[in-house]
């Protein structure tokens, strides 16, 4: 794993000038008090392998996270729901081109969207298994990236297939971020806090390249839909 956390790439998460509004999913996907809402859609995630030792890793740098003394500012998603996403779907809030496929009316009901992508997805080969590396550990979970170059290869083939299949290209398709997400901010932290954030997270890249089995997550690509 390389880490490249930093006070200074940590301040994108503090409070202050750089961060004048509440954060971007506050109220939509979230509420104050860190309970979600209903946000219906569907995408395509890959979940942790069950059991792994990179799923236990990830719950130990997890753990360490709401273990620190502003935790509060932030929801953590349930590990049943942890996750990487592999393409993205379709979201109420989000109805318009091209987040949408170009050929379906943009007032189909959710459900029925789901259904038809399950129908376009019969006889979908894919394009095979693929891990993941960690690149980053930030408040808000792991940055993560092929392990290899045939990973990357791969993980792009799975993204452009499903482009086609579906029928769209979000506007980032070919430079999408790929993450796990562990949690989302309720508020922006103390700038003061900071070097502590910073601290844990150093440590967190440290364990995770200790232990050469966690610098490559074992994921299982499977279809989701939100609620």
């Amino acid at each position: 794993m390389s880490s490249t956390t930093s006070v200074s790439s940590l301040a994108r998460y503090a409070a202050g000038d750089a961060n004048p509004l509440p954060p971007r999913h506050l109220g939509q996907r979230y509420d104050q008090a860190g309970t979600f809402l209903p946000e219906p859609g569907n995408t395509v995630v890959c979940h942790l392998v069950e059991g792994s030792p990179s799923q236990a890793a990830v719950l130990e740098v997890r753990r360490r996270m709401q273990a620190m003394p502003d935790a509060n500012r932030l929801a953590f998603t349930p590990v049943s729901s942890l996750h990487m996403t592999l393409f993205q779907g379709i979201i109420e809030y989000r109805r318009s081109l091209p987040y949408w496929p170009a050929d379906v009316p943009l007032d189909t009901e959710i459900g029925a969207m789901t259904s038809l992508y399950l129908k376009r997805l019969e006889g979908f080969a894919g394009a095979g298994p693929f891990r993941i590396r960690v690149v980053d550990v930030v408040p808000t979970g792991l940055t993560v990236a092929g392990a290899t170059d045939d990973d990357v290869c791969c993980m792009r083939a799975w993204r452009d297939a499903f482009a086609e299949v579906f029928g769209y290209r979000h506007p980032d398709h070919d430079d999408y971020v790929f993450h796990v997400t562990l949690a989302y901010m309720i508020d922006w932290l103390d700038p003061d806090r900071l070097p502590e954030w910073e601290a844990l997270f150093d440590d967190c890249g440290a364990l995770l390249a200790r232990e050469r089995r966690f610098s490559s997550l074992s994921c299982l690509p499977s279809a989701a839909s939100k609620t």
